[in-house]
């Protein structure tokens, strides 16, 4: 029986994280001590011994952090497994190779949009600097220039969409192809019935065991070498 497994998405682009500065400390104005002003002595009095001073116990060590608890053994006989598919697609050689693909893409479409839009910009600004001095034909001509520019730029950003989206559905149909028979493998040599999607299950309890996430993406990774 040949396990049913969901498409899963592959992120695309990263989301970049930026540190806002720190803020400035301004030292504060240190006070003059006050000025003590003499008084009258009085007679020496008798002092009651003061108290012990009591220390405070000794703070425990921090604990050190508790070791990676050990992947628990598949359960013996049992016909059911689960796989992680976005642990897989994240981790696994051929999911990488694809995230990277589709960065790629995006990076080079990006650079390509991003000069149209200058170029653009830059013909915006000439007419503005200069409408006071051109002719009327060239103020039209100039005015249509930029107004083809405009809907270039907007069809060449739906494309470039249209593109990506097209890219990483057929990545994503390519990784299941792969994936699919890996599993297939598995679930045989386990001799499961089902092998779920955790992600699309609805499961709220499980035993960890069931996971052949890690074993279903060595057997990926060995095969995509030998491709």
């Amino acid at each position: 029986m040949t396990p049913s497994t969901k498409m899963f998405a592959i992120a695309a682009l990263g989301v970049a994280l930026t540190a806002g500065p720190a803020l400035a400390q301004t030292p504060g104005t240190a006070k003059p001590p006050a000025a003590q002003t003499p008084g009258t002595v009085k007679p020496a009095e008798t002092q009651k011994p003061a108290p012990p001073a009591t220390q405070k116990p000794a703070e425990p060590a921090a604990a050190a952090p508790a070791p990676a608890a050990a992947p628990k053994p598949f359960p013996e006989g049992a016909k059911i497994a689960y796989i992680d598919l976005q642990y897989i697609a994240s981790n696994s050689a051929e999911g990488r190779a694809a995230t990277t693909r589709i960065q790629e893409y995006a990076k080079k479409k990006q650079a390509e949009l991003e000069g149209k839009q200058k170029a653009l910009e830059a013909a915006r600004n000439k007419l503005l600097q200069g409408g006071t001095v051109l002719s009327d034909a060239a103020r039209g001509q100039m005015e249509k220039d930029i107004d083809k520019m405009a809907r270039e730029l907007q069809f060449a950003q739906q494309e470039a969409q249209s593109e990506q989206q097209q890219l990483t559905q057929d990545l994503q149909n390519e990784f299941q192809t792969r994936l699919n028979p890996v599993i297939d493998v598995v679930a045989n040599e386990k001799g499961l019935h089902y092998v779920l999607s955790i992600a699309d299950s609805g499961v709220v309890w499980v035993n960890t065991g069931l996971n052949i996430s890690a074993e279903v993406m060595k057997r990926l990774d060995a095969a995509a070498k030998t491709k």
